[in-house]
């Protein structure tokens, strides 16, 4: 059975890369969001094996995302997807759950590498 993923992003294209680059290798990519909130509500109707989360983004950034996320699920897996010199954040989204992250614009092998990683 395929892992299941939920891929949330602000930007469209980058949802779009990252569905792409998880669906050609096998994971299921059950949905999609562009704001924190709908990254939460959408984790609790999909239950997904794992989320690429984006730090920045509209309604609720994708940190406090995680840390809801956490209360619903304390064994959730959070990818964290930051641009570069984002690093306090990519920090304090560790300490607020994620497992790990994968700095933007980044090569498809990356997330790969870092997917599996989160889902061992």
């Amino acid at each position: 059975m395929s892992h299941t993923v939920l891929v949330c992003d602000d930007a469209i294209f980058m949802r779009t890369m990252i569905s792409d680059i998880l669906s050609q290798a096998g994971y299921d990519v059950v949905g999609e969001a562009e704001t924190g909130v709908q990254a939460v509500e959408r984790f609790k109707e999909l239950n997904p094996d794992l989320v690429t989360m984006d730090i920045v983004m509209p309604d609720m950034g994708g940190i406090d995302a995680v840390r809801e996320i956490m209360k619903i699920a304390p064994n959730a897996k959070v990818l964290m997807c930051s641009a570069m010199g984002q690093q306090a954040l990519v920090v304090e989204a560790i300490q607020a759950g994620a497992k790990d992250f994968v700095v933007k614009p980044f090569q498809p092998s990356r997330v790969l590498e870092a997917v599996q990683r989160v889902l061992e």
